[in-house]
């Protein structure tokens, strides 16, 4: 049974980090921060502070996935954060394929080199209680 609650517990980290992203990046949309869904993000301020909150909530997500473990909570935040690994090179990938037309390339490198790290650290605070 610990297998499936582990991996309900990475899943759960994972969609918490893709659906917390995606309600930041709407918000900001509908506020006018960020230019429309259909036109690349280029503005440096903007993808430093993407980068930023992406960050926090993966540091989020790593958290819940250890705070859901069954048991060894830092093996399931490894297994999101390999997940995390895999997502952010595929991204670098398809961005390396796309230039210029989907924004600068250090922005999906940022994201792929700060969210694993992020993940880490939110899955290690818990253990600190």
């Amino acid at each position: 049974m610990a297998g499936w609650a582990g991996a309900g517990a990475v899943a759960a980290g994972f969609v918490a980090i893709v659906l917390g992203s995606f309600i930041v990046d709407e918000v900001l949309h509908l506020l006018g921060v960020y230019p429309p869904w259909s036109e690349p993000l280029y503005d440096t301020k903007l993808l430093v502070l993407a980068t930023a909150y992406r960050a926090v909530i993966t540091l989020g997500g790593g958290w819940l996935t250890a705070r859901l473990a069954p048991r060894t909570p830092m093996r399931y935040v490894q297994i999101l954060a390999g997940l995390g690994l895999l997502g952010g090179i595929a991204g670098i990938a398809g961005a390396a394929t796309h230039q210029p037309s989907l924004g600068p390339l250090w922005y999906p490198i940022a994201v792929a080199v700060t969210g694993p790290p992020a993940a880490l650290w939110g899955g290690s605070l818990l253990s600190r209680r």
